[in-house]
This record gives C-alpha cells, structure tokens and sequence, in this order.
C-alpha cells in the first residue's frame, strides 16, 4: 500500500463512485529515483496548489506514482476502441492511473492522472512505463495548444523515474502528470456498450451529461442531446486543430474525449509546409490520420459513438438510427461553418461567409500549390498591409498568381489596414512548436540539459506577441528536415 500524503488537493472520486464496472483499483509502480523535470506552474495555482510543496521530495514523489494524496483513489480505467480502424474490445489505461478528482480554483471538476505509471491489468504486455522524450513532448504541445486557445489537456508535472526502459534503445523512463476536464473517451462508451450489464450505458451516459453537458438534462431525449453536444465540441475543435496546423497523430476512438479536448496526441506535430497530406506518426504508415483527413476521421469516430447510444435514444432501432444519422450529419455544416469561419478571421475578413468562401479556399489551393509554410503565410499577410512586402515574396514564389489573389482579397477587406493587420496577429501565431526545435529541446533534456525545454515553454505560452531575440523560433524548419517522423513512446 503506497504512504499517504497531503498536499492540498481536495478529491471527489464521482468517477469511482458512480461508475464501479469501468476500471480496476490499482497502484502505480515504483520509480527508483525521481526528479522533477518539469512543473507547470500556472496550472498548479490553477488547481489551488501551492508550486513550492510539489517541488519538495513529497510532491515529487506524488508526482512519481510512489505515494497516494490523501482522498486519492487509483484506478485504472476501461475502454474499447478502433485503433487504426480495427476495433479493440478491452484496451484501457495500460500505462496510467487516475488518481482521482479535484476542484480548481474556479470550481470545475478536474482529473488528476498519471501516465507512465507501470502495468496495470489492461496493459496488453507492454511494460506500462514512458519515456522522458514523448512525456516531454505531450508537455509542450499540450501548453501551446493551451496558448492558441484550443480546448486540451495539460501535463502539471514530468518527472524521471530513475530507471532506463527499453524502445529502439534504452532511453530514460518518465511520469507525466495530467490534467483534464475528464477522461472520460468514445472508448468508453464502446466498452460500456459492449458489457453484459444493461445498465452500465445509461449510467455513464447520464454521468458524462452531468460532468459535461448539464443542459442536456432538461430535454425528454438527453441521450441524443448528448450526441448533438459531442458532435458540437468535436467538430469546433477539429476546426482549431487545422486552423493551426496541428496534426494529432493517433485519432482512435480511443483517444477522442466526450469532453471535446484534445488528449493523447503523443505522435503529434505543426505541419510546416502546407500539405494536406502532412502524417508525422511513425505508425501511420497508410496515412490515416494525416493532416486534410482529420475532419473525416473525427466524423467516423463520432458514428461509433453514436451506434453505443443507439438503444438509449430511442427503443426503436430503425427510429434511433434516423435520428442519430441526421445528428452525425450535422458535423459536416458545424465544422464547415467553423473552419469558414476561423479562416476569414486569420485573413482579416469580417463580410458575410458565402461571399467569401471561395477566396478562402483559393488561398488554401495556393499555399497547396506552392507549398509555403501554414504558420509564415498569414504573418506575412499582415505584414503586406503595413507596406512590408519582403516576406510575402519570399514564401510565394508564384508572384503571379499570389498577386492575382491578394487583390482579389484587399479588395474584400473593409477598414483601416493597419487596424485589420493588429486583428490578424491576434489571430494567427508567430510561435509555434517548430518540429526541429522541438527535437533539439528533446535531445538536451534526454541529456539531462531542460534549458531549452524551458525556454521553448517560455516563448509558445506567448504565441501571438513578437519579442525580440526569438527570431529563430519564427523560422520553418530547414529543408533538411523534410520527412520528419514522431514517436508515441509506447
């Protein structure tokens, strides 16, 4: 049994109380020696956690696994899912534990979750543990895409363990420390849907509309208002996601949250140059998950989700299949209307959508065609309407054809251009996690060096304000870098 410990947290275990059939109590694994690599700061505070009492020998090794908060519950969690298309009936947390839950400062429920814990019963013979490389990564990303505004779970902590594990070589092994509204996934519901007991659905579904979707309580069909609510969330943020240029790497059902914030994107990456065909994962070797499939994936994973709520929503399958199909086909308009949207945002057109769309997605063609960084374009826009062409030029080197656009956009603008190019740079980021730098940061901290890890938290928790002395972390990746691959760390 692990030592008790008090550090602030105040847990309600909603989770473990009402939901006994969707986990297994369990304990995590010891880690030898740990040290603190990492700890967010701000979402401490957030949780009401004071920094300073998690940096001592205790936090840490809460942090670790090695010792229980007090109110603590350790389980680990049970879900199905299709990985890669391919369905899993019993996959769950095989490397991580939720601790339990806890209230932020501002009265929201959060869970607190480990992973790289150790072996649980859901495993699969994998050794449960991680590497301090991906947990460092999940990190990263999950603070940037926090800055850009794009719903997501965050790490608190990353700590080594004091031992080696085996991947491709011996690497150092790692916990991170997560932070979500819940973890609560489509994988869930399918396992749920496929258990013997009736009524375990229902009881998860009223749970998650409760946690997440209260409203939905008030109507006669709630489990469709589910539906409506999850399609709702996933599609605005799938949306944000190529917005920006994310590319989530693994989008199994599995790793698709109720709650509509990213989660798990352990493989993930900015794509660079603008290609729809981006696919960073290691393990995506038909490209499944690229970059200009996401919003297809993301549809097909919510009609898994739908066929699980089937027999709540109504007790005529033929009558729920109706309705649940024109729910699923509502993603399309929502994410259309989102992206649309998003877009004439970052390209400082306020006018009415349909009069702007095909202009928006003729600059999508161009940047397709020519292959100019996502990221660059937009600042260089901006740019262009205070008189600096320089950059514009260098990153179209069509001038012909760029040139027939921007006309064709300034004259879609309406207002002051220096006013609507301060609203642009609010918009669209000047820092993102640049794949070499992220890899360079990586590579220093497996060395026991955090200096850029640190830095590189320092500048993308800032995306959207120039400062000086960060140029290079404006700069696309050098051509050298193209093919470039990521790694989950499993």
């Amino acid at each position: 049994m692990s030592v008790q410990l008090q550090l602030g947290f105040a847990f309600d275990n909603s989770f473990v109380r009402d939901l006994p059939g969707l986990f297994e109590p369990w304990q995590a694994a010891t880690a030898p020696t740990p040290r603190l690599l990492a700890l967010n700061e701000p979402l401490a505070l957030e949780l009401g956690v004071d920094p300073d009492a998690l940096r001592a020998p205790g936090g840490v090794a809460m942090l670790a696994g090695n010792v229980v908060p007090n109110g603590a519950n350790p389980i680990a969690q049970a879900y199905a899912g299709h990985q890669f298309g391919g369905y899993s009936p019993r996959l769950g947390d095989g490397r991580a534990l939720l601790l339990g839950e806890v209230f932020d400062i501002n009265g929201h429920r959060r869970d607190l979750h480990l992973k790289g814990s150790g072996r649980t019963p859901f495993a699969r013979g994998g050794d449960g543990k991680a590497a301090v490389g991906p947990m460092l990564r999940e990190y990263l990303i999950g603070e940037s895409l926090h800055a850009l505004g794009i719903p997501t779970t965050r790490a608190l902590a990353v700590v080594a363990t004091g031992e080696d594990i085996y991947r491709d070589g011996m690497v150092p092994g790692a916990v991170l420390t997560r932070i979500a509204a819940s973890h609560l996934r489509v994988g869930s519901f399918q396992y749920a849907a496929a258990n013997d007991d009736a009524t375990l659905l229902a009881r998860l579904a009223d749970y998650a509309i409760a946690r997440h979707y209260p409203a939905a309580f008030e109507r006669t069909d709630r489990y469709l208002a589910l539906l409506e609510s999850v399609v709702a969330a996933q599609a605005s943020l799938i949306a944000h996601w190529m917005l920006v240029g994310f590319i989530h790497g693994v989008m199994n059902t599995d790793n698709m949250t109720i709650s509509g914030e990213s989660i798990d994107f352990g493989p993930c990456a900015f794509m660079d140059e603008y290609d729809a065909t981006t696919v960073f994962s290691s393990i995506d070797n038909g490209g499944r998950y690229a970059y200009g499939n996401q919003p297809a994936v993301a549809q097909w994973n919510l009609a898994r989700f739908a066929e699980t709520l089937l027999p709540l929503i109504d007790a005529d399958q033929g009558t729920a299949i109706e309705l649940a199909t024109e729910v699923l086909k509502s993603f399309v308009k929502r994410y259309d209307a989102r992206w649309h949207e998003g877009l004439s945002l970052k390209l400082g057109l306020n006018g009415e959508l349909q009069t702007n769309t095909e202009l928006l997605d003729d600059f999508i063609e161009l940047l397709s065609n020519q292959r100019v960084d996502f990221t660059s374009s937009f600042r260089a826009l901006s740019s262009l309407l205070r008189g600096e062409a320089s950059q514009a030029h260098l990153l179209f080197e069509h001038s012909e054809s760029f040139n027939a656009w921007t006309q064709r956009w300034q004259q879609c603008l309406a207002g002051d251009p220096l006013h609507i190019a301060d609203a642009m740079d609010h918009v669209n980021p000047l820092y993102i996690p640049r794949n070499h730098l992220v890899e360079e940061a990586l590579a220093d901290a497996m060395d026991d060096d955090m200096g850029r890890v640190e830095h590189l938290v320092s500048v993308l928790t800032q995306p959207f304000e120039a400062r000086p002395g960060l140029h290079e972390f404006e700069r696309p990746a050098p051509s050298s870098f193209r093919g470039y691959r990521t790694f989950c760390g499993t």
